[in-house]
């Protein structure tokens, strides 16, 4: 082979493996043109033709499209900087793709109805932009008065939940939920009232009030009880109910009486609202941090049992 060889399209088929109406449709395309022909009008390439239509195959095998492959090919373009645009262009597939694969990772664990499911594709398809517009909506619909705590609103937007674009199933599920969750006019009521409550000082912080050391005590050892299989409601529960009692009546200097109990299970309920705690523990996933441990979930058992009349307690 050398450079006065001539290929006709069969011989260049069988060099480059490419199928014969294919290399056809390159040089009629002007992308690989014959460099003459033969007497009898039959196209015919030379080595540089050659060399063409084995890089074109290699960029198409990489995912680039015609055109971009004839501005290389012509030397309008580099190959390194085309390289550079397709490999951004081949991560945001990527990321595209990781992204699918975790929606039906959820699709699958939830076993969506197909409503919940285009829900789930479209909350999940919105741009990082239109993400991030949705918490604004939220943030200034429910902190927009002037009877809420600048301060409390600049807190929920410092903790701005941000979807990855490599999100695992876990963020997406968070995700989808708190979409849902913002949207509930009634949900941004309940985080108003908790802003209004903290601003004004009207309901103690029983786990400041407590210190973190009791509180920490208190988390370790009804997640123990729990993950023991006790019920607030069972006999079983008793000591442990018993002895925290006693610990807060000392923090608190309270007799450990059934008055106590009732306005210790109080201090609890006002302290915390589920639907609140809820929305920052799915910031927290959706933003991939750390959980910092608290009283939630435990929290609902610790009231439960606090309020159990002593005759409701079953074996």
């Amino acid at each position: 082979m050398d450079a006065t060889t001539l290929y006709s399209i069969g011989e260049l088929s069988r060099r480059t493996g490419l199928p014969v109406r294919t290399i056809r449709f390159y040089s009629d395309s002007g992308v690989v043109a014959p460099t003459t022909r033969s007497p009898a009008g039959y196209r015919l390439y030379d080595i540089d033709a050659l060399h063409r239509l084995e890089l074109l195959r290699t960029l198409r095998e990489l995912g680039m499209d015609l055109a971009t492959i004839k501005r290389v090919l012509d030397r309008e373009l580099s190959v390194a900087e085309v390289a550079a645009a397709h490999a951004d262009a081949v991560d945001v597939q990527i990321r595209v793709l990781q992204l699918r694969r975790s929606v039906l990772r959820v699709v699958a664990g939830r076993g969506s109805d197909p409503e919940e499911t285009k829900l789930m594709h479209k909350l999940t398809q919105l741009s990082g932009e239109e993400r991030r517009r949705l918490i604004d909506d939220f943030i200034d619909g429910t902190f927009g008065s002037e009877h809420t705590d600048p301060a409390a609103a600049a807190m929920v937007r410092a903790a701005t939940p941000d979807l990855p674009d490599d999100a695992s199933s876990e963020q997406v599920d968070a995700w989808v939920e708190l979409a849902e969750l913002v949207g509930d006019e009634g949900f941004r009521a309940r985080m108003r009232r908790a802003a209004v409550r903290q601003a004004s000082g009207r309901a103690p912080d029983i786990e400041s009030a407590a210190g973190g050391e009791l509180m920490e005590f208190t988390r370790r050892t009804v997640t123990e009880a729990m993950d023991a299989g006790v019920g607030p409601l069972s006999n079983a529960a008793t000591p442990v109910v018993e002895d925290l009692v006693h610990r807060f009546a000392e923090v608190f200097a309270r007799t450990p009486d059934g008055q106590f109990r009732d306005w210790l299970a109080q201090q609890f309920e006002e302290a915390h609202d589920p639907g609140v705690d809820r929305y920052w523990q799915l910031v927290w996933i959706v933003n991939g941090w750390q959980t910092v441990p608290n009283l939630i979930p435990v929290q609902p058992w610790i009231i439960e049992a606090l309020r159990a009349e002593p005759a409701r307690r079953e074996v």
